[in-house]
């Protein structure tokens, strides 16, 4: 793009995206921001309009986590800015690189009733990493770059810019921001403290590394990985809500039971380690994170147990200990804990449904791990809570993005038209509950529109599942309240808007429904009718 000696604010914008290499944008029209789309129109950007202001965020939420790029969302204000700000939070807590751009009433209106106007940077200040407004259009670029910025550094997350309509109309001859403004501001880890980390994990019988969510990437798995390889040590990933009964990782709980050096890299202790009474009172503790706050919360909570401590981002800091990494002596330990990570019941292979016309989870999930072997980049999208422990705690992909710490549900179907956009060859296998997909099943009309094929299984047990399973444990089966829902053919909600349906009720059907429907090379939906059984608790029998 070339500069404009007296352009708009809009435009600085756009050019401001384009030198940061930014390729898409999702986004919802609205008053406040058709300049925005006007100036994208020939500047190389894609504009992806999707069906709710929240699906945008969720769908730039899941880019960035597929891609390693930051996410754009840009929606209007007011309304349309209130509706995005709640998909922040699942951005927030999955550590992903997102950046949204919210119209906003001018600012020379403000204070007079302007038409929607709101204290947008402050709704939207709890769950970012830092939300302002534009003050004028001379700004524009230092301010997107300072967003991308923000969003890329330290512990990486979403960030917040509103940008009032007399900011993008109006004219600036600002030069546009270098591309070194872009790039975040890192922060390495000390050699000395990663030869010292090191020492301690040699020195230990069962020694482990817990890393964060930012650390979940396929990028960042390879990265852990390597680490494991080069110390002989376990290093796992935890980005769920149900912590360490997470059933993706096996009998993790049994683990951590006997670890005796504890090393935490980007990893919070917080209620997903039960606040740190999840390993044992003599376990010693490390911790390196991006930010200091966390680790004086972790020094409240562990007190002398947490003993060497530092600052740095979370993947630096792992290659600084791969850089620093003894041969190790022996590799026992590690796959010892490899094989409690995958330990999955036996009893999973004989898994039956106990009602007519319905599938066990596992009779559902299993066929589609074929699926998932098929390229080397398909993605697996899981949403939801019981349905989405069972799927990851069954299946496997290069990329997985999931609802994450933040435990809220509904991106499932955002998620998988961001995953298809980032990886437009490989297949994408999006699992989520009855519930789940009801929050943005017209983003099937966004896939349709855009020619986005991926495969939707829909588990319908009729019922909020994980509230139905709390109220039956806690409150027994005769206070049973509010979590009934129809059992709705959402196959054919799909297929109204234009995408391929099929309802399954039987083990002997799934598979051939699977062919046809990636066979139909359109957006599909398989309803699939499920028993509604608690989500998988792994604990090994002796």
């Amino acid at each position: 793009m070339t500069k404009n000696a007296n352009h708009r604010g809009a435009d600085a914008l756009i050019q401001a995206l384009h030198t940061a290499g930014v390729r898409r944008l999702f986004a919802l029209s609205g008053n406040h921001i058709m300049s925005v789309f006007d100036a994208a129109f020939d500047a190389g950007i894609e504009l992806v309009h999707t069906r709710h202001e929240a699906s945008a965020v969720h769908m730039a939420d899941a880019w960035s986590r597929i891609t390693g790029e930051v996410g754009i969302a840009l929606v209007t204000g007011g309304p349309g800015h209130a509706n995005a700000v709640s998909a922040l939070y699942t951005a927030q807590m999955a550590e992903a690189p997102v950046v949204l751009l919210s119209g906003h009433a001018p600012n020379q209106q403000l204070g007079q009733g302007a038409f929607q106007e709101m204290r947008q940077a402050e709704m939207a200040a709890p769950v970012c990493k830092a939300a302002w407004a534009c003050a004028h259009a001379d700004d524009v670029a230092s301010d997107i770059a300072k967003a991308i910025r923000l969003a890329r550094s330290g512990r990486p997350g979403p960030v917040h810019l509103s940008l009032p309509t007399d900011v993008l109309e109006g004219r600036t001859a600002t030069a546009p921001a270098p591309q070194n403004a872009f790039e975040p501001d890192a922060v390495p880890l000390d050699p000395d403290v990663a030869r010292r980390l090191i020492d301690r994990l040699a020195q230990a019988r069962h020694p482990l590394i817990l890393v964060g969510p930012s650390c979940m990437t396929r990028a960042a798995r390879g990265v852990t990985a390597e680490l494991e390889e080069a110390t002989g040590v376990p290093v796992i990933g935890m980005e769920s809500p149900r912590g360490i009964a997470d059933a993706s990782l096996g009998a993790f709980a049994e683990l951590l039971a006997r670890v005796d050096c504890l090393v935490l890299v980007g990893k919070r202790v917080d209620f997903t380690l039960k606040f740190g009474t999840a390993f044992s009172a003599a376990v010693e503790v490390h911790q390196v994170d991006a930010e200091p706050g966390e680790i004086e919360r972790s020094r409240r909570a562990l007190g002398d147990r947490l003993q060497i401590v530092a600052q740095a981002d979370a993947c630096p800091a792992l290659r600084s200990l791969i850089e620093n990494a003894r041969q190790p002596v022996s590799r026992g330990w590690l796959q010892e804990a490899r094989a409690l990570v995958a330990y999955r019941p036996a009893a999973w292979d004989s898994a039956r449904s106990a009602l007519p016309g319905r599938l066990h989870p596992v009779q559902m999930l299993r066929p589609l791990q074929a699926v998932l072997d098929s390229h080397p980049d398909a993605v697996l999208v899981c949403d939801g809570g019981e349905i989405g422990q069972w799927a990851m705690a069954c299946l496997q992909a290069p990329h997985r993005v999931n609802n994450g710490v933040a435990g809220s549900i509904g991106a499932g179907l955002p998620f998988a038209l961001a995953a298809r956009c980032a990886r437009p060859d490989a297949p994408v296998v999006a699992v989520m509950g009855d519930g789940t997909v009801g929050f943005h099943i017209a983003e099937f009309d966004t896939a349709v529109r855009y020619g986005l094929p991926f495969l939707a299984i829909v588990g319908n047990d009729a019922r909020w599942n994980a509230e139905y399973q709390i109220q039956l444990r806690d409150y027994g089966p005769e206070r049973l309240t509010g979590c009934e829902l129809l059992p709705t053919r959402y196959d054919a909600v799909a297929q109204a808007f234009g995408a391929h349906g099929e309802c399954v009720g039987e083990v002997e059907a799934m598979r051939s429904a699977i062919h046809r429907a990636l066979a139909s090379a359109m957006p599909a939906c398989l309803n699939v009718m499920i028993e509604g059984v608690p989500a998988p608790q792994i604990e090994r029998t002796p």
